[in-house]
């Protein structure tokens, strides 16, 4: 087995995801290539939810340019990292804000996502509240020589502590009121309240006579609540044992879609609320990352730019530009991989397709050179193609190679592919053109 081996099913899905042109959720550290300042930059501001604060950016790339790739990335970082992490894609049934509950579609897709270190695919929440009541069990194990019903009396004290705590925060009170009945039931061992319990927080109740019927709470999560209660939720984490809340939305671009105008503004104003309350310490151990194409954001009509609101608290001042950016703003624009990352990455996806597959790699240096010219060299691929794009070529290339074992890289990229790439070359303008991509 080779040194670093990637497990076989990790392996399989970063082949069978990238293939289909789909971030896979697991294995990036396998292929994570460049990106360093980005990555050094969202790192500070883990480390600042860690210590309490709170951070909020946007990754914006283009499409197939990586934003993606990297926002999945410090998901698993975050987790990895003792964070709680919900993640979702914005579309036209999930929003910040909307006349047919898109808000809370938007929450109930977060919750459903929640992962940690020990659930990395989500559904974490009764996992969440167990182990926020054995650190509770054990911090009074450690402190008292109590037992029986006086233990389990110092216990609640405890629990109602933290609920206590809570109940000052907007809408803290209903939030604190279900740990306490979810402590109830975990010590009763009633399965049936605790799923009510789990299906309030997830925002499932459709009124508030149904969760006044079955909890005693009279009040539900909403569109109007749901950020409200991801702060709450961002609190309770850390007397739970966890670090904090890193909350991940991607596609953006579907609140610019929305052809509405006073619609899509009311998702803006959303954004704002929940951006001034990071910005100015309202919120705590919590950290927002939100993907989207820089047509969304920059567009002076649909965009994020055109709520003038947004536009003079993230437009880029006048010192900042391709080369001398500025990392610690709140918009982290993603350039597109060099050739010298991309040649390193098809590296990696050689040596994992061949372990996949079990086979010894046979690409040569002069294999992926010829590759790389040929795809950056299409007619319009100096403002079009993307590392998506490329990828998907070649795990194309490898599937073809694995399954024809007697057909070379000239054979399947095609004789004149090169030269109808280049508009016709002889052997000496080939090599000379190799010599560009020299790691």
């Amino acid at each position: 087995m080779r040194e670093n081996a990637v497990p076989v099913r990790i392996g399989n899905v970063l082949i069978n995801a990238l293939k289909g042109g789909v971030v896979p959720r697991v294995g990036l550290e396998y292929i994570t290539v460049g990106r360093t300042h980005e990555i050094d930059a969202i790192l500070h501001d883990i480390r600042l939810i860690e210590d309490g604060g709170a951070s909020f950016r946007f990754v914006v790339g283009k499409y197939g340019s990586g934003k993606s790739f990297l926002l999945q990335t410090m998901r698993n970082y975050a987790t990895a990292k003792g964070f709680a992490v919900v993640d979702a894609d914005l579309s036209p049934e999930r929003r910040f804000a909307g006349t047919k509950g898109q808000g809370l579609a938007t929450y109930k897709e977060l919750m459903q996502n929640l992962s940690t270190k020990a659930k990395m695919d989500g559904g974490a929440l009764p996992l969440i509240l167990e182990k926020w009541i054995s650190n509770i069990q054990s911090k009074v194990k450690a402190t008292s020589n109590l037992s029986g019903a006086a233990f389990d009396s110092e216990v609640e004290k405890n629990i109602f502590m933290v609920a206590g705590s809570l109940e000052g925060m907007i809408n803290g009170f209903e939030f604190a009121k279900a740990i306490v009945i979810y402590w109830h039931a975990y010590i009763a061992d009633d399965d049936i309240k605790k799923s009510q319990v789990l299906k309030w927080f997830r925002g499932e109740y459709t009124s508030r006579r149904e969760a006044k019927a079955e909890l005693g709470i009279n009040f539900v999560i909403n569109d109007e609540t749901w950020y409200d209660f991801l702060k709450i939720f961002a609190a309770f984490l850390v007397y739970a044992g966890y670090n904090g809340l890193l909350i991940i939305i991607d596609e953006l671009v579907n609140i610019y879609k929305i052809p509405n105008s006073i619609t899509r503004l009311n998702n803006y104003e959303k954004l704002l609320t929940m951006y001034n309350d990071v910005l100015q310490g309202k919120a705590k151990h919590i950290g927002f990352l939100m993907g989207g194409t820089p047509q969304c954001i920059e567009d002076k009509y649909k965009g994020l730019f055109s709520y003038e609101a947004l536009k003079s608290r993230l437009a880029t001042g006048h010192f900042a530009n391709l080369e001398l950016k500025d990392l610690s703003a709140p918009i982290i624009y993603l350039p597109m991989l060099t050739q010298e990352e991309m040649y390193v990455l098809i590296e990696k996806l050689q040596d994992i397709h061949a372990q996949l597959y079990h086979y010894e790699p046979a690409l040569k240096h002069e294999d992926f050179l010829y590759f790389l010219t040929v795809e950056y060299n299409r007619v319009g691929a100096q403002t079009h193609i993307t590392p998506r794009e490329i990828i998907r070529d070649f795990i194309e290339l490898m599937n073809i190679l694995y399954q024809n074992p007697a057909a070379k890289v000239g054979d399947i990229l095609g004789s004149n592919s090169f030269e109808m790439a280049k508009g016709g070359l002889n052997d000496e303008e080939i090599h000379a053109e190799f010599q560009e991509f020299e790691i």
